[in-house]
């Protein structure tokens, strides 16, 4: 049998809890709860696989067990989420509003499993699954915080909302991926001052610039996307002329 680790796999097991926590919360129809639950799930994320890659126990076992964990975490736990919040209302197309944002997070966890190492280095093809369930936590979070938008604007968008998420986790977009950061490197001035300030407007008012600054990354990176295309035409249509 294969090595298995355990630290990174405790950490892995953080992810997993965090996310059976989110769907009882949601089942108990306390959906900031489930949201935050989230949140912490997306941390322990983040830190499993820079853990397993310092301790250079990285193993074939903890990447399988880390998207088992993913599944349930960015997966089942938004997925339910929004059905239990905004969805439920519309029956069974809600119901199959929120399962076509799960069966895209299966497709898009599976498509990285087989295809990770082509992936461009720096980033992701598709939203992640992390990213996307992170817009659905903050959105929840920030929704219950403020009110905004009203409840009918709410629930117009909202099957917009699971399917358009659904079909960026499947789409061929390139995101920025955090996780290969070298968090030692130098950066510039402006940089670190962007980064500080981030931090800052997360610290006096999470509930709010959480969502903000997600969104953010979600639309920087589609406006990349499109710039990107732009150019590949551009540069095309130059070479036959």
């Amino acid at each position: 049998m294969k090595r298995i680790y355990i630290v990174p796999n405790l950490v892995t097991t953080g992810n997993l809890f965090c996310g059976f926590w989110s769907i009882t919360a949601a089942i108990r129809y306390d959906f900031q709860t489930a949201a935050w639950a989230i949140l912490l799930a997306m941390v322990f994320d983040l830190l499993d696989g820079r853990i397993a890659r310092l301790a250079r126990a990285t193993s074939e076992f903890g990447s399988e067990y880390d998207s088992l964990s993913d599944l349930i975490s960015f997966g089942m736990a938004p997925a339910l989420l929004m059905y239990l919040w905004i969805l439920e209302g519309y029956g069974r197309l809600g119901m199959l509003a929120a399962f076509a944002f799960l069966c895209c997070a299966a497709f898009r966890l599976a498509r990285f499993n087989v295809s990770g190492e082509k992936q461009p280095k720096g980033f992701f093809q598709g939203l992640p699954t992390p990213g996307a369930a992170g817009i659905v936590a903050t959105f929840c979070i920030y929704r219950f915080k403020t009110g905004y938008p009203e409840e009918h604007w709410l629930q117009a968008l909202s099957l917009v909302f699971a399917l358009g998420l659904g079909l960026l986790m499947v789409s061929t977009l390139l995101f920025p991926s955090f996780k290969e950061w070298n968090w030692r490197s130098r950066v510039t001035f402006g940089y670190l001052l962007v980064v500080l300030l981030s931090l800052v407007l997360i610290a006096v008012n999470p509930e709010v610039f959480l969502f903000l600054l997600i969104l953010c990354y979600l639309l920087a990176s589609l406006l990349w996307n499109l710039l990107r295309w732009v150019r590949v035409i551009a540069h095309s249509g130059s070479k036959e002329a």
